[in-house]
């Protein structure tokens, strides 16, 4: 039941002056107790929980998707995400490959024969998508504000960086489709262009 199993534990700190003795004497006592035959890989970062780059669990994760890994271990579930939704993809992504996923420090294993780990899990997974439609929510009502007080939403139009160079060469003589030529821009954005140009003169 336990023959050669290939366990893959992650250890994590958040800066460069702290260790990961404590995280890795845990785990690997653990999976030397419960597997006694394991063939344990060690992946080790050393970065803050909300950065995005970790070598060593993006080579941990190729390893998993490679077949390389039957159980990946931690001490605890936030030494593995850097939110609670990346953690939640992670453990969707071990789910679906029918990975177990054990954090020592927390008694929480995914295996099949352990339901109560698989309902941790399930209720975070519930949590996160909770979180993400707050986040969508206060996104959304930030964008309908800001709307309802007329300001510009996204990035500033490519037109209006080249407006003063098209009224300019207009200035010179060139015609449209010339323009459009020169600044590689379509007929019909040039003319629009001077045509706002030649209303905001009427305006003024």
């Amino acid at each position: 039941m336990n023959s050669q199993k290939q366990i893959a534990v992650y250890l994590r700190v958040s800066t460069q002056d702290q260790k990961t003795d404590s995280q890795k004497r845990e785990v690997m006592e653990y999976c030397k107790r419960r597997f006694t035959e394991a063939e344990i890989t060690i992946f080790e970062d050393k970065a803050s929980g909300s950065k995005a780059d970790r070598v060593a669990l993006e080579r941990l994760l190729g390893d998993v998707r490679a077949g390389k890994v039957d159980i990946v271990a931690c001490y605890k579930l936030d030494r593995l995400g850097r939110s609670l939704t990346h953690l939640v993809k992670i453990i969707d992504e071990l789910g679906l490959l029918r990975i177990p996923l054990i954090c020592t420090s927390q008694g929480i294993d995914t295996s099949d024969d352990n339901p109560a780990g698989r309902l941790q899990l399930n209720v975070l997974s519930a949590v996160a998508q909770f979180e993400r439609e707050i986040i969508r929510e206060r996104v959304n009502a930030g964008l309908a504000n800001a709307k309802a007080k007329g300001q510009i939403l996204g990035r500033p139009s490519i037109l209006k960086k080249k407006k003063d160079r098209v009224i300019e060469l207009r200035r010179e003589g060139k015609g449209v489709r010339e323009i459009g030529r020169e600044l590689q821009m379509p007929p019909s954005s040039v003319h629009k262009l001077i045509s706002q140009s030649k209303t905001n003169k009427s305006e003024g």
